[in-house]
């Protein structure tokens, strides 16, 4: 199982980024997913995570109203756009599976498939 995040880069303060999350090895079509990220010398943080079926999501305080967080079952992929981007937000953005099935889970040990991470980096 490998989940394969691109998107990130370097972007000036108030403009936008799309992350894009691949999964392969396995569906996740009954898994919650998710972004988390890890800012220099802090612990990693639920961003954002969905429902299996997209009904639901979470966000957190620091990011709700800037970014939204989708996915395709079909095409096993989750996705972050991210705008209004501000330099608080530089970190390594990782994409998560669910262990259990049909469950949103906001918290980081609820989550057992992680893919390798992808910087972004917002300048002031």
């Amino acid at each position: 199982v490998r989940l394969l995040e691109s998107g990130g880069g370097l972007v000036q303060t108030g403009l936008s980024l799309r992350l894009s999350c691949v999964a392969s090895g396995r569906a996740f079509s009954r898994n919650g997913m998710g972004w988390f990220r890890r800012a220099p010398g802090k612990e990693r943080e639920m961003v954002a995570v969905i429902s299996w079926d997209s009904n639901s999501a979470l966000y957190a305080d620091s990011v709700k109203g800037r970014f939204t967080i989708y996915r395709a079952n079909s095409e096993n992929t989750v996705s972050l756009q991210m705008d209004n981007l501000k330099p608080e937000d530089t970190a390594v953005y990782y994409c998560a599976a669910d262990r259990e099935w049909y469950r949103l889970g906001s918290e980081e040990r609820q989550y057992e498939y992680w893919g390798q991470g992808t910087l972004v980096t917002v300048s002031s």
